[in-house]
């Protein structure tokens, strides 16, 4: 289920849509306490049923310690109530 532009989770506004696939989906967004375009990425139900416990850790450590232009800034796992 996709998010509306304008659609608004926490500090977060949604932009648009940048892709979707087995584990969710991952809009452009705007941090509005920052001011900054942000990559966010919202799971789908159940999908933490299909990864091992550290697999989002992982996936953040190894996001986090890349440094290129075209890549996004990892800055920090959160989870929220079912929305």
């Amino acid at each position: 289920m996709a998010l509306a532009p304008g659609t608004k989770l926490g500090i977060y506004e949604i932009q648009s849509l940048l892709g979707a696939g087995g584990m969710g989906e991952v809009y452009r967004a705007t941090d509005t306490k920052l001011g900054r375009d942000v990559a966010l990425k919202l799971l789908a139900h159940g999908a933490l049923d299909k990864v091992s416990p550290g697999h989002l850790l992982r996936e953040a450590q190894t996001a986090s310690s890349l440094s290129h232009p075209n890549i996004s800034r990892w800055e920090r796992p959160a989870t929220t109530p079912t929305w």
